[in-house]
């Protein structure tokens, strides 16, 4: 059976992308494509990718690749993913899928079009920690999940100060359309993905204002987003991210989900990207804690979408669901500019 042919646009967060799709047999990193020339040719040597871009169109026609990741400025997400599918690619994107739900939309709707895949690259689900969370919940342990909060909070992280990230107009905002995407996507995937109903959010930028202005440089997003989402199942859920505040750890990274039979944890260990998963419950008036070990993870997004291709399988990260979380960002970022009156998803 011949490869199935594999090229990524964007060399920052697309290393890991390559990384995912050379860790599959069956599948085959044909180019690579970025603006920048000197991380071209690195990235090329350091993977062994001798078919190396900086014109999308020229790859696109060149190559011909069965597969896609886009791992650009989130402002170019909707244009390359749409370039990609119309030049016959599945693709894969970063998160978060698009500037906002329109965007998204209409990339859902030329996958839809086309026959194609698109899937999102929520990469925290693929941890072993959230693998196995996943299938103890849809054994019911925990029952009906009725509350839960989810976080990822640094202390001092924001992704090259100065940079695109802080630019709303190339970024879509800061650290919840960066972090928080990740954490609330992995709350409601362990959830089932119930329908938002409502969100109440407040946004902040006091700490990196100061360093912003300290330094001379654009900075238009929050530093801080907070966020209460209710959903039209009854559940509600807590939502926080930051690139700044005066927590502890370096990074805190938590997911709390309660249910009628039991909890569950999925939580980063001692500041890092190490994940633990556990379930609370209780028999007979006695406290069951029980640490999930394991759970068969495909390892990667790139990998899993790999196998779901060649298995003719649906892959999970789909196009539908990076829908429902662009919404759910809109809204809290129209709750926040109205200073926290409740928005409707």
């Amino acid at each position: 059976m011949s490869k199935i042919k594999c090229a990524t646009i964007g060399l920052g967060m697309g290393k890991s992308h390559i990384k995912g799709f050379q860790s599959r047999e069956n599948a085959e990193v044909v180019a690579i494509c970025d603006l920048n020339e000197e991380l071209l040719k690195s990235v090329g040597d350091q993977f062994g990718i001798s078919n190396q871009y900086t014109d999308v169109t020229a790859m696109l026609e060149t190559e011909k690749p069965d597969v896609v990741s886009i791992a650009t400025p989130n402002s170019l997400h909707k244009p390359l993913t749409i370039q990609a599918l119309e030049a016959g690619a599945h693709v894969i994107c970063e998160k978060p899928m698009a500037m906002n739900a329109d965007e998204a939309r209409e990339m859902q709707a030329v996958a839809d079009r086309l026959g194609k895949r698109l899937m999102i690259n929520f990469s925290y689900r693929f941890t072993e920690a959230a693998w196995g969370l996943k299938q103890q919940v849809e054994r019911g342990l925990l029952g009906e999940i009725y509350s839960g909060r989810t976080r990822w909070l640094r202390r001092w992280g924001m992704p090259k100060f100065g940079s695109w990230f802080g630019r709303k107009a190339l970024s879509g905002g800061g650290p919840l359309i960066d972090l928080g995407v990740h954490r609330l996507d992995l709350a409601m995937w362990l959830s089932g993905y119930p329908k938002p109903k409502y969100v109440l959010a407040q946004t902040y930028d006091h700490l990196a204002q100061e360093r912003a202005r300290a330094e001379g440089v654009e900075f238009d997003v929050e530093d801080l987003a907070s966020a209460m989402i209710t959903f039209e199942n009854g559940m509600s859920l807590q939502v926080e991210a930051s690139w700044a505040s005066h927590i502890q750890e370096n990074e805190q990274m938590e997911t709390t989900l309660l249910g009628t039979r039991g909890g569950l944890r999925q939580r980063n260990l001692d500041g890092g990207y190490a994940f633990q998963g556990h379930i609370f419950s209780s028999d007979q008036g006695s406290k069951l804690d029980t640490e999930v070990v394991g759970g068969n993870s495909p390892g990667s997004s790139m990998g899993h979408l790999i196998d779901c291709i060649e298995r003719d399988q649906p892959h999970t990260a789909s196009g539908e669901e990076g829908i429902v979380i662009m919404e759910v960002l809109d809204a809290i970022y129209a709750s926040a500019a109205k200073g926290g009156e409740p928005v409707k998803c």
